[in-house]
């Protein structure tokens, strides 16, 4: 059968964007649907925009360490709406470079809301396509709990289009998106308080980074909630909202933002056209080549719920194209020391395993730990302090985590990563010569373990 493409990707994000691309590029004929925004959440509503914000919310830091080096500084203003102005610049120069680089690639671009007719079949405004394989690239979508007055909390979209900043926020949520946007709320001067249901937040990652995020966010005055959840949510007559939680106290806020969760976008796809199955999440589910039950649909991305990072879904997105018309060039995708940033204000880097995590698996674990006030604020009333580890395998040496609490943590773990990721032991650490004078150092001098 000749079909109108040899791939169609429902869905313009990271993952699907790479796929697309590629796959042009190595002789395919490819179309694109996006009926949103091309570059996807990352690009649109998520690690682009928040790291601009994060950068803001960093200002008042400087300002307040200035002084400390001889800056005299008149009393600072900050204005939100100037800021979210210029990201806005930002995002629209960004989505036409998506845009070009689409259409330079020789995609064709399709702007509307894809479904599914068939396993084989996709129809977009009103028009009907054939493509031997359909990729599902269509990411993942905030989840607000429906609790009573849930209508009058924003989830991470809604935020980076506010109209000015609030004076009081609640942020709601222990994973990584809670914690940033808290400090963003924060650092740019709203009195923020973070609710999280559990005992500490930022699950799965490393104790330590976990205990000393936390104390460095006391610090700075970030009230932080633990076992507290919100029940309910009321609208006053004045706009600023009642949230009564659980346990039943009552706190006043402006805003309330959730950062629950996100579920796979599937709105209106059209899989029940398909034999496409869901796994017990709600997720797409697919075998190690990113094939569906349908055998001519794939899906890639936060969509299939693995590891929901834009870099991981590049890689699989890559993969795609590669196997399927590139094959001698195809690589699966290593799901090993995916190395991770936490645009927290201090920043968490991390890559490998856990103390936890290694311990659980079975490791004879050392740990090597260094806690230390960084140079640039030696001139400063500020006390801040950076937590650099290392999970070390006894028997092996090898370095099986690299976890960092600290300014450009994030920075400073995508060398390491590259360590772990060939391999690297503790000696192999002991005899770098560290860059001087540096944070980065402190990784190649630990040379003392953590008494068990």
């Amino acid at each position: 059968m000749a079909y109108d493409f040899d791939l169609y990707v429902i869905g313009a994000g990271s993952g699907g964007v790479r796929a697309a691309r590629f796959a042009a590029g190595f002789g395919a004929k490819v179309a694109v649907a996006e009926s949103r925004y091309l570059g996807g959440t990352c690009v649109n509503v998520g690690c682009v925009p928040k790291k601009l914000l994060v950068y803001g919310a960093h200002y008042a830091e400087d300002f307040e360490q200035a002084s400390g080096f001889g800056w005299s500084l008149g009393e600072a203003s900050f204005d939100w709406a100037t800021m979210i102005a210029n990201k806005d610049r930002e995002i629209n120069r960004l989505n036409g470079i998506y845009r070009n680089l689409l259409v330079n690639s020789g995609v064709t671009l399709h702007e509307g809301h894809a479904r599914l007719t068939g396993p084989n079949e996709v129809e977009i405004n009103g028009q009907r396509f054939t493509a031997k394989n359909i990729l599902i690239a269509t990411g993942g979508w905030p989840q607000i709990p429906e609790i009573p007055g849930h209508e009058h909390a924003i989830g991470s979209n809604e935020a980076f289009f506010l109209k000015e900043l609030p004076k009081r926020v609640l942020v709601v949520g222990g994973g990584y998106i809670a914690v940033e946007f808290a400090g963003i709320f924060h650092g740019l001067g709203a009195q923020t308080s973070l609710l999280y249901r559990g005992d500490l937040f930022l699950r799965g990652f490393d104790g330590a980074v976990r205990k000393h995020l936390q104390e460095e966010l006391t610090k700075r005055g970030l009230d932080l909630q633990f076992n507290a959840d919100i029940a309910r949510i009321d609208k006053q007559a004045d706009g600023s909202l009642k949230a009564t939680l659980k346990d039943g106290r009552v706190l006043e806020a402006d805003c309330v933002f959730y950062a629950t969760g996100r579920r796979p976008m599937l709105d209106n796809l059209g899989l029940e056209h398909t034999g496409v199955k869901l796994d017990k999440r709600g997720f797409v589910e697919v075998d190690e080549l990113y094939q569906t039950a349908e055998p001519s649909i794939l899906a890639i991305g936060d969509v299939i719920g693995r590891v929901q990072l834009t870099p991981v879904a590049l890689a699989e997105g890559m993969a795609v194209a590669r196997r399927l018309f590139k094959p001698e060039q195809y690589r699966s995708v290593d799901y090993a020391m995916i190395p991770t940033a936490v645009f927290s204000l201090p920043n968490i880097g991390t890559v490998g395993l856990s103390e936890e995590q290694a311990r659980a698996d079975g490791h004879n674990v050392q740990i090597f730990e260094s806690r230390f006030r960084p140079m640039k604020l030696t001139l400063t009333e500020c006390q801040e302090r950076t937590l650099m580890k290392l999970v070390v395998d006894a028997d092996t040496d090898k370095v099986l985590g690299c976890h960092m609490v600290g300014p450009d943590a994030g920075e400073i773990v995508q060398g390491l990563a590259i360590a772990l990721k060939a391999g690297a032991t503790k000696q192999h650490f002991d005899e770098t010569i560290g860059v001087h004078p540096t944070a980065a150092e402190e990784f190649v001098t630990m040379r003392t373990p953590v008494a068990d």
